[in-house]
């Protein structure tokens, strides 16, 4: 994801494998690991999903955030539309 740092941490969570907070204004992202799952839901545990699941946040970010502002402009929807529609057409063969 062009333009945003990225921090990975590997921590313990509460009720997930894996967790992202995204800073839009800064672009900064933390993408954070569970480092204590449950064993009883160790078999379920993927990595690469997980990885994808909370990538797919970051992609998405900037329009959720846009869309959670009870103000926000026409021309700012648009906007991180556009760059989703971007970004996906170089993900998408």
């Amino acid at each position: 994801m062009t333009g945003y740092k990225v921090y990975f941490k590997h921590e313990p969570l509460d009720g997930a494998f894996a967790s992202i907070s995204i800073e839009q204004g800064g672009m900064v992202a933390t993408v954070r690991l569970n480092s204590k799952v449950a064993d009883h839901a160790k078999s379920h545990r993927n990595v690469r999903q997980s990885a994808k699941h909370e990538a797919i946040h970051l992609l998405i970010g900037r329009l959720e955030m846009n869309g959670r502002f009870r103000y926000s402009s026409e021309a700012e929807i648009y906007e991180a539309a556009e760059e989703l529609v971007f970004k996906l057409e170089d993900l998408i063969s």
